[in-house]
């Protein structure tokens, strides 16, 4: 739709404004009359749009009007991109200034003056382009008028371009390549990359499939120079070994896949210059051991993936990143030669935007209770999935665990939890308060001594039992420990709920377990099951390596 090429550039427009009066500053100067200028012939363009879309089906001039259009406003949406990144970017170096005025005090009062002047050049380099953009509207609007357009609104089409590295060097005309803003490009491991693409200078999006071929990252410093106007770009499952420092020249890039790049061993720091990053992902890079350090920049950032990665820690700054939504994975590091370079615990205060699930690896004894007290897990109310590793060393300090695990509650709303290798006694109090909890998995916590009464979960529907010491699963674990047995003998279940929305129990490796109590005997399978409330809705009942536990009497009724 023409409509929705249009009005983003308008509400751009608008934001850039907010931006500048928000900083008390106005970043380009002498641009205000060619802005509502610009802003002007964007609204009047915009109010005959659908009756210009119909007629460039039959009418040949009005069709070539709307192309010189659409081309046009690709080239408005990056110089207002050029204009906003600057504004981030100075919100971004002020910052980085008044951190650093205690160290360097005097430095700090006496500018570069190469800085300055590199600073006026870029400014004056955006006005002028604004100012180019804005005279090129003002012809195409001018020209509207000749065709005596209905007010009303307008359709978009989107040009893509598939190519094969192995073809398609010639088929497309300069003009042609000039319009495509998709591509998706095939490399076999024999094939060559296919240089014509560079052509293609206002692409937004680029695919690479089966990118194998090992001459792929020789390319990428010059596609990095050349495309700099794509928004998005996956390099995913190829065979690259590092990224060129010339990615910092896609200035508008939003997102960057790098996952599956197994071969990948490290990203440049100037990824971190690139402002209007929103997606980064290296999940599944084996080789990548950390992330760059000012990563914390890049604070637009909405989704940031490193699971299954090598990334040992997150770096500090991340507490800057309050717009990030995603964060699978957050190894934390408090000692070792990568702890003065890792983000601690408290550095998730902030963080509170973060949703679907999260994963906190190498909890332990080194791991400070009050930066777990300070992440403040329970306001991430939008967050789904938890998980708790404690795979850090081992010592006798359980107390420090269970003060550690007492401090991560999660919010209320969670629905899947999983604690890993916890060398606590007991479960944290807060467990019981996860009322719509739907999953819970109990892996190699080996000391529990005893299980808070899990039967009370009411929306419980999955429990998995891994690797724990318990010899006896009784009415405790179910929550009916104060009921009186003969009571329970007598068909009365009904007034007592346990595990009311169970369907799938599973046990594993519980090698010290005995017995159950006799309610998982009777009820499990139980034909009458309106008189039965225990784990009434369970459907899959799995028990495994469980070598001195006796199912004689519980085999004829599963």
């Amino acid at each position: 739709m023409a409509e929705s090429l249009v009005s983003p550039l308008l509400e751009q427009i608008t934001t850039i404004a907010t931006q500048q009066v928000q900083e008390e500053v106005t970043l380009v100067v002498g641009v205000e009359e060619e802005v509502e200028k610009l802003t002007s012939n964007l609204s009047a363009i915009q109010a005959v749009l659908e009756d210009a879309e119909r007629r460039q089906l039959k009418e040949a001039v009005v069709r070539d009007w709307i192309n010189k259009l659409k081309q046009l406003v690709y080239d408005i949406d990056d110089v207002l991109d050029e204009w906003s990144t600057a504004i981030l970017k100075r919100q971004t170096h002020e910052e980085a200034e008044n951190q650093a005025v205690s160290k360097k005090m005097v430095c700090s009062f006496l500018p570069s003056p190469c800085s300055c002047f590199q600073k006026v050049i870029h400014r004056r380099d955006i006005a002028l382009k604004i100012k180019k953009v804005s005279e090129r509207l003002d012809v195409i609007a001018k020209e509207k008028a000749r065709y005596r357009f209905e007010s009303d609104k307008g359709i978009e089409e989107t040009e893509r371009l598939i190519m094969d590295g192995n073809d398609l060097e010639e088929s497309y005309t300069a003009t042609s390549y000039e319009r495509v803003r998709h591509s998706t490009v095939e490399l076999s491991s024999q094939g060559h990359f296919p240089v014509s693409i560079y052509k293609a200078k206002n692409l937004r999006s680029l695919l690479m499939i089966n990118a194998t071929n090992p001459s792929l990252g020789a390319t990428l410093p010059d596609l990095f120079k050349q495309l700099t106007c794509l928004r998005s770009l996956d390099l995913s499952r190829s065979s690259i070994q590092e990224i060129p420092i010339e990615v910092v020249k896609l200035i508008h890039l939003r997102y960057l896949d790098l996952s599956y790049c197994r071969k990948l061993k490290s990203l440049p720091e100037t990824i971190c210059d690139l402002c209007n990053l929103q997606s980064l992902a290296v999940s599944w890079c084996d080789s990548i051991k950390e992330l760059p350090q000012a990563t914390g920049k890049l604070t637009k950032l909405r989704h940031l993936m490193v699971d299954y990665s090598g990334v040992a820690f997150i770096p500090k700054g991340i507490e800057r990143l309050s717009s990030l939504r995603t964060l699978d994975r957050f190894p934390v590091c408090s000692d070792g030669e990568n702890a003065s370079k890792a983000a601690n615990l408290g550095e998730l205060k902030n963080l509170n935007q973060l949703r679907g699930s999260l994963w906190i690896e190498k909890l332990g004894n080194m791991v400070d209770v009050s930066e777990a007290e300070k992440a403040e897990l329970k306001n991430k109310k939008h967050l789904q999935r938890l998980a708790l590793w404690f795979d850090g060393e081992k010592t006798e300090l359980r107390a420090n665990e269970e003060a550690l695990i007492e401090a991560l509650q999660p919010p209320s709303d969670l629905d899947v939890l999983h604690i890993e290798d916890y060398s606590g006694i007991f479960l944290p109090n807060w467990i019981m308060s996860l009322t719509r909890l739907t999953k819970l998995e109990l892996v190699d916590c080996g000391n529990f001594e005893v299980l808070p009464p899990l039967g009370r979960l009411p929306n419980l529907e999955y429990l998995e039992l891994m690797g724990l010491k318990q010899r006896r699963l009784d009415v405790g674990f179910l929550g009916i420990e104060n009921v009186d047995k003969a009571y329970i003998n007598e068909g009365e279940l009904a007034r007592v709920p346990a595990f009311p929305k169970l369907k799938q129990l599973k046990i594993w490796y519980l090698e010290e377990l005995e017995e159950w109590d006799d309610w998982i005997e009777r009820r499990v399978g139980e034909k009458d099951a309106t008189t039965s409330i225990i784990m009434r809705q369970l459907q899959e009942l799995r028990i495994s390596d469980c070598p001195i536990l006796k199912l004689e009497d519980l085999e004829p009724r599963l």
